[in-house]
């Protein structure tokens, strides 16, 4: 759907619209209405305080940065008692970022966010309507993935998405400092918060060509690591720190973002809001750096790598802690051909893949071929797929296995992958081998 379209109504009455942010043309300084009554709803939906409309100006720049289309659902026909028909009973918002997926290009991917609809208008269809119509546009557009993190991990299997990669909380004992087995490279210095801004973008795009799984990032980003915007808010967050780490030619290539939890806080807590390194030299500097500073007895993050190399760096590996494990990225193959042959891959060998896609969009039987690492795909003709190891999954399971996060082992025993042993042998060659998925990127 075009921005500034309409689509007109069709679910019980019920209007839907889709727009970019805009300032009010009387005012710039304000967001126009439409907008500022999205945000409205946006912020029901996810529990978060009333809205400063004072705010929407950044955050309207935000998201023109971002390139987001919104869409809203109006019901124009509410009773009287309900509240502003102007402020959607329903938000969706998309827009494009690029996913390392191995292959020698990024790949450009249909991001899904904001999706709320209020519990007066469940069980009307309109999710069903938003989301399976702009999955078919994003397809025809060009783009051969979607992806969304998920606030509740039952709704979007129904849809074709597998949940992708997860990351780890950790927390770190830290008093009378952390010890690493590597001695010090480089430096480390606090960050000028506007010098930050400016470089956090370029050191996330050096993270994110060299990260499998890592995924382009939106304007936010740079404003909480600056302490201007305070998580999703816009409000500034006077208590953040940044810190740089600057290589042994004096170029920064890593920045971490942190605060204290306070003196009331026992024990005596700093939160890592954001870490991104551009190599493995400058993650282990950043570390080193919190993990050196006084009246500290913990550090806690929570976007750490599952397959993380910190505990492997510190003397004492004890002192490292996981918490917890969640999934962040969630994918929906839209082409399979394009999406498999995008990927780099880590072994090689042949097999079809028969894909079950209640939307249709990915649904077909693709013969996959992989050699030094490329891998070509196309509809496989009946005597392939008689002759080759055969796999039938789901649009949702073979969303998780993209990047290899999990195996076609365990995918086949939780019942979304059926196949023999001798093609989940080639799958668990094609998907697994090779570096496990990191992608800390939230929208």
């Amino acid at each position: 759907m075009g921005t500034g379209q309409s689509a007109g109504s069709g679910t019980d009455g019920l209007r839907f619209e889709s727009f970019p942010a805009g300032y009010d043309p009387a005012d710039p300084a304000k967001a126009d209405q439409r907008t500022a009554r999205w945000f409205d709803a946006v912020n029901l939906g996810f529990h978060e305080d009333r809205s400063n409309e004072e705010r929407f100006p950044a955050q309207v720049d935000g998201y023109l940065r971002d390139g987001r289309v919104l869409t809203a659902v109006y019901d124009d026909g509410g009773t009287e008692y309900a509240w502003d028909p102007a402020v959607p009973v329903a938000t969706y918002a998309t827009m494009v970022n690029t996913l390392n997926v191995g292959g020698t290009q990024l790949l450009p991917t249909h991001l899904v966010t904001a999706v709320t609809v209020r519990p007066t208008h469940r069980r009307r269809g309109i999710l069903r309507k938003m989301i399976t119509g702009d999955l078919a546009r994003a397809k025809a557009a060009g783009l051969a993935l979607a992806a969304l993190t998920a606030s509740e991990a039952t709704i979007y299997g129904r849809f074709g998405f597998g949940a992708a990669t997860s990351t780890a909380g950790v927390e770190l004992e830290t008093r009378a400092g952390l010890g690493f087995t590597a001695p010090p490279r480089g430096t480390v210095a606090i960050a000028d918060p506007d010098r930050l801004r400016t470089l956090v973008p370029e050191i996330f795009r050096l993270h994110l060509e060299r990260t499998f799984g890592a995924l382009g990032r939106q304007h936010a980003y740079a404003m909480r690591a600056a302490g201007e915007w305070n998580g999703e808010n816009t409000e500034p967050d006077r208590a953040v720190r940044g810190v740089l780490r600057l290589d042994t030619e004096g170029v920064p290539d890593g920045y971490a973002a942190y605060k204290s939890l306070g003196w009331r806080k026992e024990p005596h807590t700093i939160k890592v809001i954001d870490l991104v390194a551009a190599s493995d030299e400058a993650y282990r500097e950043l570390w080193r750096y919190l993990g050196s500073i006084d009246l500290v007895d913990r550090l806690t993050f929570a976007e750490a790598p599952v397959e993380d190399p910190l505990p492997w760096m510190l003397t004492d590996r004890r002192r490292y802690k996981v918490t917890s494990v969640e999934d962040v990225l969630w994918l929906r193959i839209l082409d399979p051909q394009a999406a498999l042959a995008a990927r780099g891959y880590f072994g090689g060998g042949t097999v079809v893949l028969e894909i079950d896609d209640p939307l249709g969009l990915a649904a077909g039987t693709f013969l996959l071929e992989v050699h030094e690492g490329v891998g070509t795909a196309r509809p496989a003709g009946p005597a392939e797929h008689a002759q080759r190891p055969r796999v039938r999954l789901t649009a949702a399971a073979l969303g998780s296995l993209y990047l290899g996060a999990v195996s076609a082992r365990t995918l086949a025993a939780a019942g979304g992958v059926q196949a023999g042993e001798d093609a989940l042998a080639v799958l668990d060659e094609l998907f697994t081998a090779g570096p496990a998925p990191y992608c800390s990127t939230h929208f």
